[in-house]
């Protein structure tokens, strides 16, 4: 807990607070007094600690919630891989391209050191008096679209730089460190675009009103990207998403009995109405039972996405009476069938199983291409016209070939073809990311971050 205090510290003093080694040592003293694993009290002391001002606590704000929710994951350089080559690839990403001062706190984030990373995308969100007010004249947000777009570019290069760095010591550092350290700056990488494109508003301006465009359902739980749910929001989760299947079930039980009669019959109204020569006329119907649609789901399980595609699972398996059959497949670079996990087992079971199948190559590296190219070869007759396919993955292939003909052909089989992203769109045509290809080739593309987005998938969907 000291240790984590202190890092944090470290963070709020690089964002411009002014922290005292007494206002330290006080807080350390008071979080002994209450009970820290109490969020509500711990933010508490740390902020009647730190801010002194109505401005430095909105900065403050700011800063508690980057630290500690969007950078909840990992951040420690205990992985090997990670900690014996960490200052190495740290001084190759920065001498790489000098002219690009954003690639300095972005080797440090990757290094575990979030510290100046923090204070870069923080003064994103607090201008320089004349940018402020280009950003009052023409429209909030728009002084920091410049810096902003640097810092993207600047996080673009790091996989072809970390890509070189790796060829260049691949005899120093051996092939399972390799591969290990990439996967690990994967992540750290994916977290580092999601604070980037975290809009706040500027601090110190007094509160805004929330965007209208963003569905508030479920609170500040809907919003919160599935990635930085803590233990306790997860046990919330599992509750609402228990409720929200309930809903969702007796709606469409509902739906079905409605149309349980079937559509008007004209032909058969106009047989019937000549016995009485149209008084009365007797409305007849075409009985037609209620198809329901059979889903196909091509989940990728890599560190990154896996967080969304369990909740994603969870759902479609509970609300399995809605629908015609469920058939999954799991994929970092090849298709392996889960199905029969689900069948056999509860869902949270299942999901268990899943990550501990030895089928599953979870060290391996992300290839969309080779996963469409093994689905077709295997497991192409599980498509049919009735058959809804949905892909949950961030479509990231590490610029290797995306197969595009492939996924072409899954669609002319299918009903539908329908792609659920964890990434925000504006990061869907970035570096390696081939959505760009997948999108016109899909029915829908919808990002699918958070419960509200899920919620909202899953109610056009069912009903």
């Amino acid at each position: 807990m000291e240790a984590m205090v202190l890092k944090f510290v470290d963070a709020v003093r690089a964002a411009g607070l002014r922290v005292s080694t007494v206002e330290v040592m006080d807080c350390l003293n008071h979080l002994s007094l209450v009970d820290v694993l109490d969020e509500g009290q711990f933010a508490t002391v740390l902020r009647s600690s730190f801010a002194k001002s109505y401005p430095e606590r909105l900065r403050f704000d700011q800063l508690y919630h980057l630290f500690f929710h969007e950078l909840r994951e990992r951040l420690e350089p205990t992985s090997e891989p990670l900690a014996d080559h960490a200052e190495a690839l740290r001084q190759a990403l920065v001498d790489a391209e000098p002219e690009r001062a954003e690639l300095g706190p972005i080797a440090d984030f990757l290094v575990a050191r979030p510290e100046a990373y923090l204070r870069l995308i923080t003064n994103l969100s607090n201008p320089e008096p004349a940018q402020a007010a280009m950003g009052d004249q023409f429209g909030a947000g728009l002084s920091g679209i410049g810096p902003r777009l640097s810092v993207l570019m600047a996080l673009d290069r790091v996989s072809p730089l970390l890509k070189a760095f790796l060829e260049e010591n691949r005899h120093q550092i051996p092939y399972d460190l390799r591969r290990a350290l990439e996967d690990e700056i994967r992540r750290r990488l994916s977290t580092a675009r999601r604070l980037l494109l975290r809009v706040d508003q500027p601090l110190g301006r007094g509160p805004v009103e929330p965007r209208a465009a963003v569905a508030d359902v479920y609170g500040d739980l809907g919003n919160t990207p599935f990635a930085n749910l803590s233990p306790r929001e997860m046990r919330r989760m599992s509750d609402t998403i228990a409720t929200l299947v309930r809903k969702l079930r007796d709606s469409a039980s509902r739906r079905f009995a409605a149309r349980a009669r079937g559509v008007p019959d004209l032909r058969g109204t106009l047989r019937a109405a000549m016995r009485t020569q149209g008084t009365p006329i007797v409305l007849k119907f075409r009985h037609k039972p209620q198809r329901k649609a059979r889903i196909l789901a091509l989940c990728d399980v890599s560190s990154s996405v896996w967080s969304y595609a369990r909740f994603t699972l969870t759902m479609l398996y509970a609300l399995q009476d809605c629908f015609g059959r469920v058939r999954s497949f799991v994929f970092v670079d090849e298709p392996v069938e889960v199905t029969h996990h689900f069948d056999d087992h509860e869902v949270a079971q299942a999901l268990q199983l899943v990550l501990k199948s030895p089928e599953i190559t979870f060290e391996a590296s992300t290839d969309y291409g080779r996963m469409l190219r093994l689905f077709e070869s295997r497991h192409m007759d599980a498509v049919d016209k009735k058959t809804t396919v949905i892909i949950i993955g961030d479509g990231r292939t590490n610029y290797r070939d995306p197969a595009p003909t492939v996924l072409a052909e899954i669609r002319s089989h299918a009903r539908r073809v329908l792609w659920l992203n964890p990434e925000s769109s504006p990061f869907w045509h970035t570096g390696d990311s081939e959505m760009r290809t997948y999108e016109p080739l899909c029915n829908e593309v919808r990002p699918c971050q958070n419960l509200n987005q899920l919620a909202a998938f899953f109610h056009e969907l069912v009903l």
